[in-house]
């Protein structure tokens, strides 16, 4: 920014500041107005001017993560009342208005009814450590951070804080902000190891129009509305913070700027109860590491009750609800999971993006009124652990690609659901651990679907109108295990692009929990799997089924080493009835006859 501009935001904020004081004897609002209009000009120019950050990633200043301060040089504020004790320059007080006007570091402490105000240069680092401050405003934001290059809020060790606005703000003619109880137009960091409660009657809790940074504290936000918000971006380091809102949980909202508008989750402990989105990205929402217990739009129990047409898959019998989004995480283009330990009960899906979604590790509990996991492009698991206790569909794509870690779910419809309103939907299993538990069809490819590696364990459905392998192009396995138990009426095998022997074998009815083993000629265990539900044919493919060989299937047995799932690929069989037998003259043999084929289709209106 050119020195002239400099200097004439400096003459507007001591115009500002003026005009201010001389409105001492009108409301506090309009003297906080007064302010904000004076620098809304200013702060727009200046970003301007600036450019933008083009930053997609989160990084955290020496200064975000060092709440460390001078108590000694401090300008000390003792509130009490509408007024405050001033020890040094840079602040003022009139008629329920504190002012902080000059970078540095303010030591607050006391009650105070009215309003923080901070309107200081936009080149200035403002530090405000709260040290045992309650303030409530009676009219607006109780901080109001006007202008400032950027603002931390240090809350001292041992301290309690606390903050609120009112219900009702006095805004001028078609004016909608500011919103917050903590608003900000800086970019703002809340670090220290002190507590804080922010109660947001208005509307949002706290809500930076730049970056947000949360680096420590225990922070308790109540927002009848969002409850923390930072338009370009909002990244956490580290704290305890806990959310009840009646929006979003945390948001991050900026969508003229494809490199903002992103969610960074790198650390501390976050509980969130959200009547809406529990986090919510307008572009890109990574989880890299913290703790994360998330319910969004009352939890799973809450959504409305879903049935699927069975065979003709999930968008034919979905009726989509036109309430407000309730996801438990949900980015705009990417959404990522590279750890951390994440607990999601959602009204809607529990994860979600409108682009890719990645799981790469981490440890994720989920449960869902609608999707466990989807994504409007590729869905994509390479690690972690990620199990799903609750869904209609489990895990929902145009593309779905597992290469490693664990899936394991519960379905009330589809496990696995490939679909896309354009493009070749497909399945790629080449690594890691699926264990499905679907009541319509458990892998459901409206393309192809494709196993080279990997564990999958299919246990459903029960019904005739759906398969445990529902494709509608081809499919191959080359590699990996399969153990696929379902009903006839619609079941599938492999095709022949296969090169690893596969049989779909007539089991009979079998009762739920009734362990199916499969043992080549000599008697060893090929493989072993008590599946969920009751099932009357089952898929067996395993590396060692080769053209000529001969298999025996039998039901009931127990099978040494079997792990906590029931499934082993080695061991000793004890007890157990045969119910089949073949020799497979060709890779792909079958012995049963079913309609398979008719996928399901990715739900429309899915996006918000």
């Amino acid at each position: 920014m050119k020195a002239t501009n400099r200097k004439a935001a400096a003459v507007l904020l001591a115009l500002a500041l003026s005009l201010q004081l001389a409105l001492a004897g009108c409301s506090k609002t309009a003297a906080a107005s007064a302010v904000e209009a004076a620098l809304t000009t200013t702060v727009i120019d200046q970003q301007t001017a600036a450019g933008t950050d083009s930053a997609t990633t989160a990084t955290y200043s020496d200064r975000d993560l060092d709440a460390s301060y001078a108590a000694a040089t401090a300008v000390s504020i003792v509130c009490s009342g509408s007024t405050a004790d001033i020890s040094g320059s840079g602040a003022a007080v009139s008629d329920g208005v504190l002012t902080i006007s000059a970078a540095g570091t303010y030591l607050l402490s006391g009650s105070f009814a009215g309003t923080v105000v901070v309107a200081a240069a936009e080149t200035d680092k403002v530090q405000l450590v709260l040290n045992g401050l309650t303030v409530t405003s009676s009219d607006g934001p109780a901080l109001w951070i006007a202008s400032a290059d950027k603002v931390f809020v240090t809350l001292a060790e041992g301290s309690v804080n606390s903050l609120t606005d009112t219900a009702d703000y006095t805004l001028a003619d078609g004016e909608t902000e500011p919103n917050a109880c903590v608003y900000s137009k800086s970019d703002l960091t809340f670090n220290g190891s002190g507590a804080l409660t922010v109660t947001g009657n208005y509307d949002q809790g706290i809500h930076s129009k730049d970056d947000l940074k949360i680096c420590g504290g225990t922070i308790t936000v109540t927002a009848v509305g969002d409850g923390v918000k930072g338009k370009d971006c909002v990244a956490i380091a580290d704290g305890t913070l806990t959310i009840d809102a009646g929006g979003d949980g945390i948001q991050s909202n900026n969508d003229e700027d494809a490199a903002r508008g992103w969610v960074s989750v790198d650390g501390g402990s976050i509980t969130i109860t959200a009547g809406e989105d529990g986090i919510q990205a307008e572009t890109a929402l990574s989880v890299n590491a913290g703790t994360l217990d998330i319910t969004a739009g009352g939890g799973s129990s809450s959504a409305a009750a879903k049935t699927s047409v069975p065979g003709f898959g999930a968008a034919d019998a979905k009726t989509e609800s036109s309430t407000a989004s309730a996801k438990g995480l949900k980015a705009g283009t990417a959404l990522t999971v590279s750890g951390g330990t994440i607990a999601v009960d959602a009204a809607d899906d529990a994860l979600h993006s409108n682009g890719a979604l990645t799981i790469a590790g981490g440890s994720l509990t989920l449960a869902s009124g609608d999707d466990g996991a989807h994504a409007d492009g590729t869905l994509t698991v390479s690690g972690g652990s990620t199990l799903i206790t609750q869904s209609y569909e489990g895990v929902e794509g145009a593309e779905i690609d597992v290469t490693g870690g664990s899936v394991q779910l519960t379905s009330s419809d589809d496990g696995f659901n490939a679909a896309a309103d354009s493009g070749t939907p497909v399945i790629n299993i080449s690594g890691g651990t699926v264990l499905v538990n679907a009541s319509g069809d458990g892998l459901d490819s409206n393309g192809s679907l494709y196993v080279s590696g990997g564990v999958v364990l299919v246990s459903g459905p029960s019904n005739a109108g759906n398969g445990a392998l529902d494709y509608n192009n081809e499919a191959s396995i080359t590699g990996g295990i399969v153990i696929a138990a379902g009903s006839t009426g619609m079941a599938q095998n492999f095709g022949s692009a296969s090169t690893q022997g596969s049989w779909l074998a007539a089991t009979g009815d079998q009762a739920a929990g009734t362990t199916l083993t499969l043992v080549d000629d000599s008697g060893n265990v090929v493989l072993s799997w008590t599946p969920d539900k009751a099932y009357a044919c089952a898929v067996l493919s395993a590396p060692s089924m080769t053209k000529g060989s001969s298999y025996t299937l039998l039901t009931g047995g127990t099978v040494s080493g079997a792990d906590a799932n029931g499934y082993a690929a080695s061991g000793t069989l004890s007890g157990g009835t045969q119910v089949a037998s073949a020799t497979l003259s060709s890779l792909i043999t079958s012995d049963v006859s079913g309609m398979g084929g008719m996928g399901g289709q990715m739900g429309g209106g899915r996006r918000g």
